[in-house]
């Protein structure tokens, strides 16, 4: 088991929550990054998950 020494919260959103987390971000644009592979993602089932902050990285931080 991972134990996180920061005790920080992992944050993990799905496609519609990762969109409407970004004004003009689609739904649509985040299913096609985590398909393309350019955002990564875990894969739950036939879910996308994206981790909040490997977002708000990839986004160059716009998303805070």
């Amino acid at each position: 088991m991972v134990e996180n020494k920061n005790k920080t919260k992992i944050v993990m959103l799905t496609i519609k929550e990762a969109a409407a987390l970004v004004d003009g971000l689609t739904e649509y644009r985040v299913r096609e990054l985590c398909r393309s592979g350019e955002l990564p993602t875990v894969k739950a089932g036939k879910k996308y998950l994206i981790n909040k902050d490997t977002l708000i990285r990839f986004l160059g931080g716009a998303a805070e």
